[in-house]
This record gives C-alpha cells, structure tokens and sequence, in this order.
C-alpha cells in the first residue's frame, strides 16, 4: 500500500481501491455492495460523535427510569435492516449475561454494532471488528462499557490460578488493576473504572480509529453499569 493510500482510507470510495491490502477483499466488496445500493437502514439520522452519544445516554435513561420506547424492534425494522445496516454506536461490552447492550440503551436492530467479551478487553480481534464498525459502517461513537462486580476484573485482582484460556483475559486486565491500586474506595469499582480506561487507550492506538477521532468523525468514551440501578455513567 503506497502513502497516498494511506492518507485517504477515511473515503469509502478509496478504500475500494485497497483491493486485498490491508484492510482486505472481503472489507471492500461490503463497501461497494453499499455503493450500488441505497443505506436504507439509517441510524436515527445521527450524524455527529456527540449526538450519537447523546443518543446511547438517553437510551440508557430510559432503560433506567422504566420508560423504555423498545425503539426499532418491530418486524417493520427487521426487513429495513435485513440488507444493509448502518450503525450509529458501538459498544466494546463485557460477556455478562446481565449487560445486554440493546436492552440498557433502549435501542433495536441496526443501531448498535456490538462486541462483547469477559472483561470487556480490547483484543486484537475486538479492535479489528471495531476498526470494521467505525470505519466501513459508520458508527460514530465507541463506548467502552464496564460493570458493577466484574467477575473478570475480581479475578484479576485475586490473581489465583485459573484454567485453560481465562488466563489470557486475566493478562489483559491486570494493567488496569495495577494502575487503581492504592485509589480510595472500594477496590473492585475502581479496577473496573480503571480497566476501561486502558482499553480506551488501547483502541486509541489504532492507526485506523485515531485518525477516524482526528477527523472528528469517532469519539471513544467510557462507560459503568450499575447491576442494581440499570444506570450508565460516563467513566474519564
């Protein structure tokens, strides 16, 4: 891939032009499907970072104040989105049956791009998805979103042995754990608080979403779920 095709890969029109590079075949034939045909399925006219996060917190709102509008859930929406999607959110969320992101933001089908796993940890797989939503699907706003009581960060901070692949999820939550030592309060808030932080940070050093945040078309934030309120509030 030559300098000028660096530069330029914000322009869905040259991203086509990447062919098998990069950003890969598969990625470039999405875009030109969306090319010939019309995105029908749009996100609530959502244009800006801020308005998509004003957008989620609202949801979010809603869900926590029992005034859920079960937005985009019908079957009317589902043959909307059935051939394209473009969403205006999306969440780096954790595993945890309880957190279900469509459910506590008060949205439906089409309007969150949604990755989830324990600990809510950037991975190399989750950024590449995420690079995906942003970049080729239009998602404005990346919400990193931890909880109250996270099983994943507790284990992180008692530091036991564990089986089989869990280790690898704890490794990459001990940063976090390491930075909100020492913090008043109680602990396991703050390791969680302190986890999102650092994953902020790591998807923050993705050539292709910072230069999305240069252009002022992303914003990557944080968020905590209270388990017992349904409430999310803003974590920096």
């Amino acid at each position: 891939m030559n300098i000028k095709h660096q530069k330029s890969y914000l322009s869905r029109r040259n991203l086509l032009q990447l062919g098998t590079g990069a950003i890969g075949a598969g990625v470039a034939l999405s875009v030109a499907s969306n090319l010939v045909a019309p995105e029908v399925a749009t996100a609530q006219n959502i244009t800006t970072p801020e308005e998509a996060l004003k957008a989620l917190l609202d949801g979010n709102n809603r869900f926590a104040n029992r005034k859920r509008r079960y937005k985009n859930q019908d079957y009317t929406r589902l043959q909307e989105v059935a051939k394209s999607q473009k969403p205006f959110a999306s969440i780096l969320g954790c595993a945890d049956s309880r957190v279900p992101s469509e459910i506590v933001f008060d949205q439906g089908l089409g309007d969150l791009f949604v990755c989830r796993i324990a600990g809510n940890i950037a991975t190399p797989e989750e950024i590449g998805s995420l690079e995906f939503g942003s970049l080729v699907l239009g998602s404005k706003v990346i919400l990193v979103l931890g909880h109250e009581r996270c099983g994943a960060v507790d284990a992180a901070i008692k530091g036991e042995e564990v089986p089989g692949q869990i280790g690898k999820l704890i490794a990459a939550i001990k940063p976090g754990v390491e930075k909100s030592k020492g913090q008043p309060g109680d602990r396991l808030e703050n390791a969680c608080k302190a986890n999102i932080l650092v994953q902020i940070e790591t998807l923050k050093s993705s050539p292709v979403l910072s230069e999305l945040i240069n252009a002022n078309k992303l914003k990557i934030v944080g968020g905590y779920y209270d388990l017992d309120t349904g409430k999310v509030s803003l974590v920096s």
